[in-house]
């Protein structure tokens, strides 16, 4: 997700801003400009530290899991829920998993938070964790999960089985499928979450690797 004034932020985090310090157009000899951001702004890593007091922070993290062969899944809610019945498209050895939702598409039309936004609900999460291979989970808004009673067990559940999980993806031009995974987040010493750079490159029989980010 690019990084702009008035992106799209979940609610109480941090605005984005980006204000020049110095600007060749005011005579300055260079452009640097000064960048005020959330640790989970635009597309990010959830380390297990952001809702585990004694958990791994990003810069801790291994960046071989958020890099190697992943699966696009596309599923869609029922009231904006994700439920543990639409794990049995995630292929058995997939260890990343990317969950392609109409949020996607709402995206590829504005980039605007909307609250009704679909998300895993703690079933699906349970699925997850129960398989035992699974390293990675990411999805196409800024959460993972819509809690309103603010105990957040999708984020309990993965994060406390070691699951990394990827937010803020844009996936409304990648097709369900595998795909080799490229994502490093900034390396914020001790930081509760890493904003990133996600790209997905899938192998074409018929010419070159094709690349979506």
């Amino acid at each position: 997700m690019p990084l702009f004034a008035g992106m799209p932020a979940f609610p109480g985090d941090p605005e984005f801003s980006n204000v020049p310090n110095h600007a060749i157009a005011q005579g300055d000899a260079y452009n640097v400009s000064r960048l005020t951001l959330g640790s989970h702004a635009g597309t990010h890593v959830d380390p297990p530290v952001h809702f585990l007091p004694d958990g791994a922070s990003i810069d801790a993290i291994d960046p071989e899991v958020l890099n190697g062969p992943c699966f696009v899944v596309s599923v869609t809610g029922r009231e904006g829920r994700i439920l543990g019945e639409s794990m049995r498209s995630v292929p058995p050895e997939a260890e990343r998993v990317l969950f392609r939702t109409r949020n996607s598409d709402r995206w590829a039309n504005r980039l605007e938070f909307f609250p009704d936004y679909e998300a895993l609900d703690v079933n699906a999460a349970d699925e997850l964790v129960a398989r035992g291979n699974v390293r990675l989970v990411g999805i196409d808004s800024l959460s993972v999960e819509a809690d309103p009673t603010g105990r957040f067990p999708v984020h309990h559940a993965l994060l406390g089985a070691g699951i990394l999980i990827l937010e803020g993806l844009l996936l409304a031009d990648v097709a369900p499928g595998p795909y080799e995974l490229r994502c490093l987040p900034l390396r914020l010493r001790g930081g509760d979450g890493g904003p990133a750079r996600a790209l997905l490159e899938r192998s074409d029989p018929t010419g070159p690797s094709r690349r979506s980010d």
